[in-house]
């Protein structure tokens, strides 16, 4: 699978583990930074990712920042884009099940390295369910 991540210098660390994670796995993986845990304006990473899974270029994405939330509004500002704040497993399963979700945003600053990986790994291996989610998911762009 091709997954884009990405987020600022509070997600930095989870980023990089989690992009070992993935390419371990064997995921084809794009990195739009930061590249380093130096301060950074998360709008400057996520805006390419989204663009990037918006375009198809992509599959799915990954946004990480402090609290999650910066990298979910300004990711959701694309029309083609679903980005979930996920906390729980649980969430991330729902995410992708009932919303089609294809960016998740996880807050690095409020949960551990291993449950930030074990959302992730069900984030992407979760299909959407379609169904009745799907009368509800056509519904969630403006345009």
């Amino acid at each position: 699978m091709k997954i884009a991540i990405g987020g600022d210098h509070a997600g930095f660390t989870y980023k990089q583990e989690i992009i070992g994670m993935l390419t371990q796995a064997g995921h084809e993986v794009k990195d739009f930074g930061p590249f380093s845990d130096a301060s950074v304006d998360y709008p400057d990473f996520a805006h390419p990712l989204a663009t990037s899974v918006e375009q198809g270029e992509n599959e799915l994405g990954i946004l990480i920042c402090g609290s999650g939330n910066g990298v979910a509004l300004t990711a959701n500002k694309h029309q083609g884009i679903r980005a979930a704040l996920c906390w729980l497993d649980e969430l991330g399963a729902l995410a992708r099940q009932h919303n089609d979700a294809n960016v998740l945003c996880i807050p690095a600053r409020f949960i551990s390295l291993d449950l930030a990986k074990q959302i992730t790994n069900t984030f992407i291996s979760t299909p959407f369910e379609g169904g009745r989610h799907g009368n509800r998911v056509n519904k969630i762009s403006c345009a």
